[in-house]
C-alpha cells in the first residue's frame, strides 16, 4: 500500500497526495476525512451523478458558445461529462451524501473527475491542471449554490419518474384484483365493526384509485422543479457568469436532458427557495402514508388463518417463524410499511432542513437530497416487491365471504329502507342475542316475502354493483 504511485495536488489549505490513478483529487480527499458521516458515498446516487455531468456539460456548451472556452478544452470536458452521463467513472464521485459546505465538496468532486477524465482525453496526465483546471474551466461561470440545486432538482425529476411507473404498476394490479374479485361479496367495516354488504373487487378498486390519484398529486408537484436557477452563481446576481450565459446554459441542459426546464424569473429568490423541494417531500409523504394503510389493510384481511379474518390470501413467499411450524407472515406489507416510516421521517428531516436555510443561501441541501433521494428510491423498490410479490398473487376465500355476510348483523342495515327503522332494530337484537340469520327472522316474522327478500339481498344490490330496487313508503 505504501508503494502506491501518488500524485501532489494543491488548495486553499496546502498541498496533499492523492493516489495518482483516481479521478478525484484534493478537494474530495479533504471531503473524505471531513464527512465520514453515513459511508454512503454520491456514487450510490447515480441520478446526482448523471445530473452533475449534464449540468457540467451544458455549462461548457455555454461557455464554448459565448467565447470563454477553446474547442479542445470544451471538447474533452463535453466528451467527459458524456461518458459519465452514460454511466462511467461513478465510482469516483466519492464524498458522502451528508455534507458541510452547501454541496461544495459534491460540486468539487464533480469538477475534479471531470477534469481529470478529460486531461486524459487530450492525452495529458491526470492533475495537469495548468493545462485544464477543474475550476477555471470546468467549473467556469458556475457556483455550487446554482450547480449543486439544479443538478438535485434533475435528479429528483428523474427518481420521481421512475417512482411514478412504479406506482403505475402497483395501479394495476390492484385494478386486476377488483376486476377478479367483482363480485365477490364480503361485509365492509368501519371501526372494525361489521358495517354493510360491499364486493372484494370495490376494496381493491379503491387502492387502485387511490395510487392513481396520488401519481397525479405526484407528477404535478414535480413540475415545480423544473424552474432552474443554473446561472445565478454565489447568490443570485449572476455575479462571473457572462451576458447571455443564463438563457444559453438552461437552453442546453434541457436538451441535454430532454427535460422542460427553464430559468427562474428571480435568481435570488431561486437561489434561497427550497419550497419545491419541501412541497415535493409533503406529497411523497401522502403517497408513503396512503401506501402504509393499504399495507395495513391487506394484513387485517388476510390475518388468521383460524383466529382471524382470514378473508383473503397473501403469496406465502418465505416461512414465517423459527419456533412455529407451519406459520407464514405477511413479510411484504410489512417491509412497505417500514418504508413508508422512514419516508414520513425524511419528511420531517426536509421541512427542516429548508426552514434552516439563511439569508441568501440554504446550506442544508446535501440533506434535503439524500433524504428525496432516498425516500423516491426505496418506495420504488418497496412498490414493486408490493405489486410483484403480493397483490398479483392474492386469492379470496370466496365461501367464507359470503357465509360471513349471511350471517351478519349488518346485513340488516340493507333491509331498513323496506322494513323500517325499529323492526330492523328488533331483528338485529334477536340476531344477535340468538346467533340466527337477519334473513332467516325477516322470513319468519313475515316482514318481506321470500322473493322481494331474494331481490334486495342479491350482491347487485346490496353492493350496489346495479341499480337497486326502488324501497316502498315504509308507512304504507
Amino acid at each position: 500500500m505504501d508503494d502506491q504511485p501518488m500524485r501532489q495536488e494543491h488548495d486553499l489549505i496546502g498541498d496533499r497526495e492523492v493516489p495518482a490513478d483516481v479521478y478525484w483529487g484534493v478537494h474530495s480527499l479533504r471531503a473524505l476525512e471531513n464527512f465520514p458521516i453515513t459511508g454512503i458515498p454520491i456514487a450510490q446516487s447515480p441520478y446526482l451523478v448523471e445530473a452533475l455531468a449534464a449540468v457540467k456539460e451544458a455549462a461548457a456548451t455555454a461557455n464554448h458558445e459565448l467565447g470563454l472556452l477553446d474547442d479542445e478544452r470544451f471538447r474533452a470536458i463535453r466528451d467527459a461529462c458524456e461518458e459519465i452521463r452514460g454511466g462511467a467513472l461513478t465510482d469516483q464521485f466519492v464524498v458522502d451524501v451528508i455534507q458541510g459546505g452547501a454541496g461544495t465538496s459534491t460540486n468539487m468532486n464533480a469538477n475534479e473527475v471531470i477534469a481529470n477524465r478529460a486531461l486524459e482525453l487530450l492525452g495529458r496526465e491526470k492533475g495537469d491542471y495548468a493545462y485544464l483546471h477543474p475550476n477555471e474551466h470546468v467549473n467556469l461561470s458556475q457556483s455550487t449554490n446554482d450547480v449543486y440545486p439544479t443538478a438535485i432538482k434533475i435528479a429528483v425529476i428523474l427518481a420521481t419518474k421512475s417512482l411514478l411507473e412504479a406506482m403505475e404498476v402497483l395501479e394495476e394490479s390492484f385494478a386486476r384484483k377488483a376486476t377478479e374479485f367483482h363480485d365477490v361479496l364480503k361485509m365492509g367495516r368501519t371501526q372494525l365493526q361489521d358495517a354493510v354488504p360491499m364486493t372484494l373487487g370495490q376494496e381493491f378498486r379503491t387502492y387502485s384509485l387511490m395510487i392513481a390519484e396520488d401519481r397525479a398529486r405526484l407528477s404535478e408537484a414535480v413540475m415545480l422543479l423544473h424552474e432552474i436557477n443554473l446561472g445565478a452563481t454565489a447568490i443570485g446576481t449572476q455575479l462571473n457568469a457572462p451576458a447571455g450565459y443564463v438563457q444559453s446554459a438552461c437552453s442546453h441542459l434541457a436538451e441535454i436532458t430532454n427535460l422542460p426546464l427553464v430559468p427562474a424569473i428571480d435568481l435570488i429568490e431561486a437561489t434561497q427557495d427550497c419550497g419545491a423541494f419541501v412541497q415535493l417531500s409533503g406529497t411523497l409523504k401522502r403517497v408513503a402514508v396512503k401506501l402504509s394503510k393499504m399495507c395495513n389493510d391487506l394484513r387485517l384481511l388476510s390475518s388468521g388463518p383460524r383466529a382471524g379474518l382470514n378473508e383473503i390470501n397473501l403469496p406465502a413467499v418465505q416461512a414465517g417463524s423459527s419456533i412455529m411450524p407451519g406459520k407464514v407472515n405477511p413479510v411484504i406489507p410489512e417491509v412497505v410499511n417500514q418504508v413508508a416510516f422512514q419516508i414520513i421521517g425524511h419528511d420531517v428531516t426536509v421541512s427542516m432542513a429548508a426552514e434552516s436555510g439563511q439569508l441568501q443561501l440554504n446550506a442544508f441541501e446535501p440533506v434535503i437530497c439524500y433524504s428525496l433521494s432516498a425516500g423516491l428510491a426505496r418506495l420504488r423498490e418497496a412498490i414493486l416487491v408490493l405489486a410483484r410479490r403480493c397483490v398479483d398473487g392474492i386469492t379470496a376465500n370466496r365461501e367464507l365471504l359470503r357465509a360471513e355476510v349471511a350471517n351478519s348483523i349488518g346485513l340488516v342495515t340493507a333491509l331498513n329502507p323496506y322494513i323500517g327503522y325499529q323492526a330492523a332494530t328488533e331483528v338485529a337484537k334477536e340476531a344477535l342475542a340468538s346467533g340466527r340469520g337477519v334473513a332467516e327472522l325477516v322470513l319468519e316474522r313475515g316482514l318481506l316475502p321470500p322473493e322481494r327478500l331474494e331481490e334486495i339481498l342479491r350482491p347487485e344490490s346490496l353492493a350496489n354493483l346495479a341499480p337497486r330496487p326502488e324501497p316502498p313508503h315504509v308507512d304504507e
